[in-house]
């Protein structure tokens, strides 16, 4: 993407004035237009019934690959960094067929099992802590890790090591415009230890099962078919970046929001879904038209390309009334901080059930817990978070 309106749009949100709060921006754009033509292949999508509308489209694609400005500069003799296999940018038959294998291991009940392990990690972590500390490091980062890490049967001594690489791979999602050769280099070769590190654990599982999810994806099997060792990479990889980064965002993003807002604190089972539509985890998606399509009226060519902005959709007047304000007693379930359409989030069950324990949890031990300092927010845009919340408790 190297549209001239795009690049204004990401470097303005980007900017210092709209880091804290790029909502305003968003609604400026917002108002002046649903959708944005930026040229004759790419769209900005801000308004929640269009962006809701292109997530669940069957002739739009998640293959950021198939977009005409792909094709273009590949024509062009630029070098372009071809996107990992991953179920993120598959479409159908191959997504069909693999998240349908996915699901089979990766069941509520699966989830569900971690509840309980779950919440003894939040007493764990919460336990011992007083004055001020850094929630994002004591709680927000090393929940989700120790979870997905779990689940998935990494060992606990390896934890360190996946974050850090789990850290840098976060960026790769992010619009090109923001991302440096040094960050692209830094991608590349995180990307090649955590692939190496998949290799080894999966051989050990192969090897020896154990009652986590790689061992269970092992063994599923549909009709004949079954997971090759290449996807098993893939999708551990997948798995153990985008299991728990965003689930650190929204344990970070929404404990801010109920510090601003101390007369919403309450119940979380029915309120994490206000606290992602309110400030996204995730800000935007991206999708490509397969075939010339209509969006709410708006012709869109084969090979364009939709910048799906989720969080500009989650504050829509049209589809959430005062949306501005943090209201933990709204039905915000129509938010669409997962996503949507085949590409819903496939652990938004579990991001839910880890949002609740630890915001929920840090509320009920600390119900005075106040700021204490200034919030510093992480370099990356698509993935909205905090790199550290200094709170007095």
């Amino acid at each position: 993407m190297t549209t001239t309106e795009a690049q204004q749009f990401f470097v303005a949100a980007m900017a210092p004035e709209h880091r804290v709060d790029p909502y305003p921006l968003y609604a400026e754009w917002r108002e002046r237009a649903h959708m944005h033509r930026v040229d004759d292949d790419t769209w900005l999508v801000l308004g929640h019934a269009e962006v809701t509308a292109s997530l669940r489209h069957p002739r739009l694609s998640s293959n950021e690959e198939r977009s005409t400005q792909h094709q273009r500069e590949l024509a062009a003799g630029r070098e372009v960094i071809p996107l990992a296999p991953s179920l993120l940018f598959m479409d159908p038959p191959d997504h069909t067929r693999l998240r349908g294998l996915v699901s089979r291991a990766f069941t509520p009940r699966r989830v569900e099992d971690l509840r309980a392990r779950t919440a003894d990690l939040v007493d764990e972590l919460l336990h011992g802590l007083g004055g001020e500390v850094d929630l994002i490091s004591t709680l927000a980062y090393p929940l989700p890790v120790k979870v997905i890490c779990a689940l998935l049967g990494v060992p606990e001594e390896d934890e360190a090591t996946f974050s850090a690489w789990s850290k840098v791979l976060a960026r790769s999602i992010d619009p090109s415009i923001l991302r440096s050769p040094e960050i692209e280099a830094q991608i590349a070769v995180a990307g090649e230890e955590l692939s190496a590190y998949m290799e080894g654990l999966v051989a050990r599982r192969e090897a020896a099962p154990a009652a986590d999810l790689i061992s269970g994806l092992l063994a599923v099997e549909a009709e004949g078919d079954r997971i090759s060792h290449a996807e098993l990479i893939d999708l551990t990889m997948l798995l153990l970046v985008a299991g728990h980064e965003t689930t650190v965002n929204l344990i970070g993003n929404g404990t801010l929001a109920l510090l601003g807002h101390p007369d919403q604190r309450g119940p979380l089972d029915a309120g994490i879904d206000e606290l992602l539509r309110y400030d996204s985890p995730v800000q935007m998606n991206i999708r490509v038209a397969t075939e010339d399509v209509e969006i709410a009226g708006e012709p869109i060519p084969a090979g364009a390309e939709l910048i799906l902005v989720l969080a500009a959709a989650n504050r829509d007047p049209s589809a959430f009334a005062r949306p501005d304000e943090l209201l933990l007693g709204r039905d915000a379930r129509r938010h669409v901080a997962f996503g949507g359409g085949i590409h819903h989030c496939l652990g938004a069950a579990l991001a839910r059930m880890e949002g609740q324990l630890a915001i929920g949890g840090l509320l009920a031990r600390f119900p005075d817990v106040r700021l204490a300092g200034e919030p510093e927010l992480r370099p990356t845009f698509t993935l909205r978070g905090l790199e550290h919340l200094p709170v007095a408790l």
